[in-house]
């Protein structure tokens, strides 16, 4: 089955490091990178775009801010998906980060498993989008 290329924003490593291991053995995700503070994580997402499908945010890191991640990467192609996990995870917080172009924002303490099932659902639309015949293309 396709798998997906995520990268991960976090600037704790032991959680950077637990996301990874989870998203590997849980939903079958291949990290392909990570970064720990804001300035790292946008340069790799805007000068790598054809290396990744998922980014993970963590919103407040060491150095920045994962608002301004997502504000970065608001032109991304439509098959990359940008989502948030934060221990801050407001009402507030995820209007902000849908309107900065978050596809999902997921509570570390509580929605971890719904950001697995996220990455489920994300690798299995992209098996059967695969599988799709191309369209073709319109009469001149």
């Amino acid at each position: 089955m396709t798998t997906v290329r995520a990268f991960i924003v976090e600037d704790n490593p032991a959680q950077r490091a637990s996301l990874a291991g989870t998203l590997r053995e849980m939903a079958r995700v291949d990290p392909v990178g990570q970064a720990e503070s804001e300035a790292e994580g946008t340069r790799w997402l805007t000068h790598n775009p054809a290396l990744w499908d998922l980014a993970i945010v963590d919103l407040f890191l060491g150095d920045g801010t994962g608002f301004q991640v997502l504000e970065a990467c608001r032109n991304r192609d439509p098959m990359q998906k940008i989502v948030v996990l934060s221990n801050h995870a407001t009402p507030e917080t995820r209007r902000k980060c849908a309107q900065l172009g978050a596809d999902a924002v997921f509570d570390k303490a509580t929605e971890v498993e719904d950001l697995i099932d996220f990455c489920v659902r994300e690798r299995q639309e992209r098996f059967f989008s695969a599988l799709l015949p191309a369209k073709p293309a319109a009469p001149h």
